[in-house]
């Protein structure tokens, strides 16, 4: 069923869960302050990778009983309820590792502090064991011979790939996939989750899992943040090994995580990062990669900063940009300097059209080598992907669905031309740099230490249709991060009138990172903007016990506690001050 056509026995299944999240919130909202609770149990969504940790430690909780309520809950929300659509490919052996992990912590420890966590990945990253099918049925069942580099990295550090979710095709076009359709907003199924990590973003703010990893080209990653009220990083072009990850476009190509807390994004970066000698472009952060980024995480980060405000992106949802500026107040508040920035207008004109001279020709040359390693029986080229594409006009009788927006998009890339054209190397040569040499004198003219912006300057659309607010002609920022390469980091700022999440982005210079990081924890705490989206509401028995009481059996997670309210509120417990 799509979402804009819902059944009256659906439309009063969401009557009931949006009185459940009103409860919720009046409950959430007569809570003592974080700092004056004795905290002894945890909501599953509030709980932070230090959280868990710590519950492990306690013997309150395992990584089995960890998996077995994200299962739960994709099931209830997924599959059923409001049918999110996030999961293309749960992972059949995901209880029997976290057994295995379980284990292991007991003999000898954790390995990390992911160890028994489990970790979903947009269904463009290679998996040795589960199909990647970059969204798309002509690379259904395919089995890559490796994983990808930052793939190999969590499970060497014992997360659990937990599950492959859905993505718009081949990373553009449509929030949706041939393999199993749309992706559906938490939030409100009516609006888009965006693209193209949607899925990513839909099954971390609905928490079927505690970290996501998803890909950004011009917005990919922060599109699904903001919209779907998550934390994300694009991080700067080079820190993380594009090794094993289906191509878009590779000069502006990076993977990046998503989490509910700027915490866990801190901790599952830095397990990721490393020089790959599969990608000269990892060459670039040799000596300025970090393997912990939680160190910059400082509740006071925000005080003696410049901050500048990017004003060019705001103007097209009074809603959005009353957000934005309580943000601006929130950071004044904590001590910083807030700066008004302008980009050059032709800048922000031309920007989409630099970008397009680049990222369709780099599809058409590059898609060709990630499909020559694949098994006998998959298309070769993009010749042949569209060839086989125009075969399939109704459902296949094996499962998918006809996606003719990404399809014809195909023609087009094919179409652009070649990695030889003088517009081309043109753009490589002078374009790219101009646009780095541009940001940078803003940064430097205005002896900034961040820009922000609203990662979408409106509020998340309707699905089939336009914006929630208007528009101005008012443009998203955010391939101006692709285009210079350097890293921003998305956190939840706010709420619209009508429940839609706004998210702020924290924009800097090449491997700042860790600044980043700081500012965007701070700001996180400062306001705990963060709320679980209506549709999802927390399943009864997943309060987590964070320390042994008395009368507690060793891996006991209790049952019922705080379930309904526990995840309403952001932080709380040892993740809110690791």
């Amino acid at each position: 069923m799509m979402p804009h056509s819902i059944s009256a026995s659906r439309r009063s299944v969401l009557a009931g869960v949006r009185h459940l999240w009103l409860v919720a919130v009046v409950l959430a909202g007569v809570s003592l302050p974080v700092a004056a609770r004795a905290q002894t149990t945890i909501g599953l969504s509030s709980a932070t990778i230090a959280d868990l940790n710590r519950a492990f430690e306690a013997g309150t909780l395992t990584s089995e009983r960890l998996v077995q309520m994200y299962i739960a809950r994709i099931e209830a929300y997924d599959h059923a309820g409001p049918a999110l659509n996030s999961v293309i490919t749960l992972n059949p052996k995901a209880l029997e590792t976290a057994r295995a992990l379980d284990a292991e912590r007991r003999q000898r420890g954790p390995r990390s502090p992911l160890h028994g966590i489990p970790v979903v990945l947009k269904d463009n990253f290679d998996t040795f064991d589960l199909p990647t099918t970059g969204g798309s049925v002509l690379l259904k069942g395919s089995i890559p011979p490796d994983d990808a580099f930052t793939v190999k990295k969590l499970r060497d550090a014992g997360a659990i790939i937990f599950a492959k979710v859905n993505m718009s095709e081949f990373a553009s076009a449509a929030t949706m996939s041939s393999m199993i359709g749309p992706m559906r907003n938490p939030h409100d199924v009516a609006r888009s989750p965006a693209g193209s990590s949607g899925g990513t973003g839909v099954a971390i703010a609905a928490w079927f899992a505690q970290l996501g990893l998803g890909t950004d080209t011009g917005g990919s990653i922060r599109g699904p943040s903001t919209s779907n009220g998550v934390v994300g990083l694009k991080p700067t072009h080079g820190l993380l090994s594009r090794d094993g990850i289906i191509p878009l476009a590779l000069t502006f190509d990076t993977g990046g995580p998503l989490a509910r807390h700027v915490y866990d994004v801190a901790v599952m970066l830095g397990v990721m990062t490393g020089v790959d000698p599969a990608d000269e472009a990892t060459r670039k952060s040799e000596g300025r990669f970090e393997t912990d980024y939680t160190r910059y995480l400082n509740a006071g980060a925000l005080r003696g900063a410049r901050i500048g405000i990017a004003r060019d992106f705001m103007g097209a949802d009074a809603d959005v940009d009353w957000v934005i500026e309580s943000a601006l107040e929130t950071m004044r508040k904590a001590g910083a300097t807030i700066v008004d920035v302008r980009y050059p207008a032709w800048l922000v004109s031309a920007k989409a059209d630099w970008y397009q001279v680049v990222r369709q020709r780099e599809f058409r040359a590059q898609i060709k080598d990630y499909l020559a390693m694949l098994a006998p029986g998959y298309p070769k080229t993009l010749a042949e992907m569209i060839e086989r594409a125009k075969r399939i006009s109704s459902p296949p009788a094996d499962g998918g669905v006809p996606n003719p927006v990404r399809w014809t998009l195909f023609e087009q890339e094919e179409a652009s031309g070649e990695l030889t054209d003088y517009q081309y190397v043109t753009m490589l040569e002078h374009g790219l740099p101009l646009v780095r040499g541009i940001v940078e004198g803003v940064i430097r003219s205005q002896n900034l230490d961040a820009i922000v912006y609203p990662t979408s300057p409106s509020r998340p659309g309707l699905v089939g249709g336009g914006g929630g607010g208007g528009g101005a002609g008012v443009v998203s920022a955010t391939n101006i991060a692709n285009l210079t390469g350097f890293p921003d980091l998305i956190v939840p700022a706010g709420f619209t009138g009508d429940r839609l999440p706004v998210g702020i982005s924290f924009f800097g210079p090449a491997f700042s990172e860790g600044k980043l990081l700081g500012f965007g924890y701070a700001f996180e705490q400062a306001t705990r903007a963060r709320r679980d989206p209506v549709l999802t509401p927390a399943l009864p028995g997943e309060s987590i016990r964070l320390s042994r009481g008395a009368n507690r059996s060793e891996a006991e997670v209790s049952e019922g506690e705080g379930s309904g309210v526990g995840g309403g509120e952001e932080g709380g417990g040892v993740g809110a001050t690791p």
